[in-house]
Parts: C-alpha cells; sequence; structure tokens
C-alpha cells in the first residue's frame, strides 16, 4: 500500500528495502510501467528494480561471521541460526554463507534445528533461543541474521550466567547490544551503516533519473564509505552493484561505534 500510494503521488524514483522480495513485485512492476525508477537494497533477487545497491556480498558477510563464532566455540559444538524472516532474503543469504562455511572447515560444528524466524524483535529472540536452549542444553552457539538477535542472546547469556559457554556472533549494534559486548556476555557483532546504504540508494536514484546511467557500473565511487569502488559481481545483472561495507567489532573496539 505504501508503494501504491507513492505511485498514485507521481514520484520520480522508489527507494525500497522490502521485507518479503516476492511480495513487493508486482507493484513494483507498476511502479516501473508508469516510468518510475526503482532502487532496491537488501534485495538481491529482485526482478522489478532498476537497479539494486548491497552494502557487500552477503555470503561473505555471513562467513564473517561464522569465523568468529567458531573461533569462540572452538570450532566444535552445536549451534543454532536466527532470521528475522523465513523470506527475508539477505538474512538468509548471510545464514547461507555462515553455514556453508562452517560445513567447509568446521565439520564438527553441527547447525542442531531450522532457523528460528524471530520477526526482528529481540523478546522474540530472546524466547526463541530460550527454547532452543532446553532442547539442546549443550548448545554452544548462536549465529545471528537480525540485529535484535545480539540483544535477545545477550540477555539469555547473562540471566543464565552461560558466558564461556554459549556464544554469540551476528548482526547487532553497540547502541542495542553494547552492555553486553563490555561484560563479555557476546563476543563479536558486524554491522553496516543504513543510513549510509540509503543515501547510495537515493545517489543512485538521482543518478539514473537525470540522465547518468551510463555511469552507474563497476569502478563507480559514490563518494561514500564502503561505496567508493562498486562491483558488478554478476556478469549477467549489470544493474546488480555491490559495496565492500561491513564494520566488525568487539569491546575493544566497541568505543568507536557507540553511535
Amino acid at each position: 500500500q505504501l508503494v501504491e500510494n507513492l505511485i498514485a503521488q507521481g514520484v520520480d524514483a522508489i527507494c525500497i528495502v522490502p521485507f518479503s522480495v516476492e511480495a513487493v513485485e508486482p507493484v513494483l512492476k507498476k511502479a516501473r510501467d508508469r516510468g518510475i525508477i526503482v532502487v532496491a537494497h537488501e534485495a538481491s533477487s529482485q526482478q522489478n528494480a532498476d537497479y539494486i545497491i548491497e552494502a557487500f556480498d552477503n555470503k561473505a558477510y555471513g562467513a564473517a561471521l561464522m569465523k568468529s563464532l567458531a573461533a569462540q566455540m572452538g570450532g566444535e559444538g552445536k549451534y543454532v541460526a536466527t532470521v528475522g524472516s523465513l523470506t527475508s532474503q539477505s538474512q538468509n543469504e548471510w545464514i547461507d554463507g555462515g553455514i556453508e562455511y562452517q560445513k567447509a572447515n568446521f565439520p564438527k560444528m553441527q547447525l542442531v534445528t531450522q532457523r528460528l524466524e524471530t520477526y526482528d524483535d529481540a523478546t522474540q529472540d530472546y524466547n526463541k533461543l530460550k527454547e532452543a536452549l532446553t532442547a539442546y542444553p549443550d548448545l554452544k552457539g548462536v549465529l545471528g541474521g537480525p540485529m535484535p538477535t545480539s540483544a535477545g542472546a545477550g540477555k539469555l547469556i547473562a540471566e543464565r550466567a552461560l558466558k564461556g559457554k554459549l556464544f554469540f556472533a551476528g548482526t547487532g549494534l553497540v547502541s542495542v547490544a553494547g552492555e553486553y559486548l563490555k561484560s563479555g556476555d557476546i563476543g563479536y557483532i558486524q554491522f553496516w551503516d543504513p543510513a549510509v546504504a540509503g543515501i547510495a540508494m537515493n545517489v543512485i536514484a538521482a543518478m539514473a533519473a537525470t540522465g547518468k546511467k551510463s555511469e552507474l557500473k563497476a569502478g563507480l565511487n559514490l563518494g561514500l564509505p564502503g561505496y567508493e569502488n562498486l562491483t558488478q559481481p554478476q556478469a549477467d545483472r549489470p544493474t546488480l552493484l555491490y559495496g565492500a561495507g561491513w564494520v566488525s567489532v568487539t569491546k575493544d573496539n566497541m568505543g568507536e561505534y557507540n553511535f
């Protein structure tokens, strides 16, 4: 309905981060049929978009999370993975990348259940992880896709005095999970600045709307941190552009990112 309203207003461009890629395909097609430029983010498979800008390669992001989780777990033990929604493409690709890296490099680690769907809500994360811990008392790791898992896992680990026994690596922000990083209840978070991603989307939309489409290609510098040298990893999809913009945070450098 939000996109329908924007179409009715006759906007020049729509920048969208869809909760479900599939759900918005029909309405984005309608927008493009009306001549509206569509720029998507966190939606690498979106078909009805003129351009897609991703902050990074999703599987590489997930592999980096797994590297940290595996190091904390000593390369063995049971773990679970969370996603905000089973339809959230980027988060599922992060987890795919993490699991693939684990299978290739840490065969003694084991994903014990299907992905926990937590609806990007810290309370849901806490409750789902508590249930998982009841089902698997020897659970040793949590691979967190959605940002709120960092708080939900931190709260559970702190309450159950599981520091050093149950480990976490996932998307998070210092403003959300800082107390748990500082205490050592969680060990590692990754994130990217969504405000910069939003600006990148708007820069691309403005370029497309002002006759600069030919410049939207590999090597483009948007003048934004993490977006100084865009890549096009899929030769058959030249409108899918990637930056290189995640940040790795532990208690040692969290003070640099407390915003």
